[in-house]
């Protein structure tokens, strides 16, 4: 994926840049990026904030924070996007 593709999914999500550039997600929303290079893939899941630096990507989640070459993202997972986070079954929104 190019950099803008990625820009187009987080904005999509409602986004918000800080004044780093960065890009945060809203509470109760998170983003997976789906990486691969020479035939190895890896996931990083529960990412709340995503800043791009150049050809990187530095993704920050509760415990982790990565780089990652944006060339090597082919796809990008949002869970909880519009503001809402996902309720199983039975709760409700009170």
């Amino acid at each position: 994926m190019t950099r803008e593709q990625i820009e187009a999914v987080l904005k999509s999500s409602q986004a918000k840049l800080d004044k780093e550039n960065g890009y945060i997600l809203p509470d109760g929303s998170n983003v997976t990026l789906h990486v691969a290079h020479d035939g190895a893939s890896l996931s990083f899941q529960k990412l709340e904030a995503v800043r791009f630096d150049g050809e990187l990507i530095y993704a920050k989640g509760a415990k982790q924070t990565v780089a990652i070459v944006v060339s090597d993202v082919f796809a990008v997972a949002v869970e909880g996007a519009g503001g809402q986070a996902r309720r199983p079954a039975g709760f409700s929104a009170s």
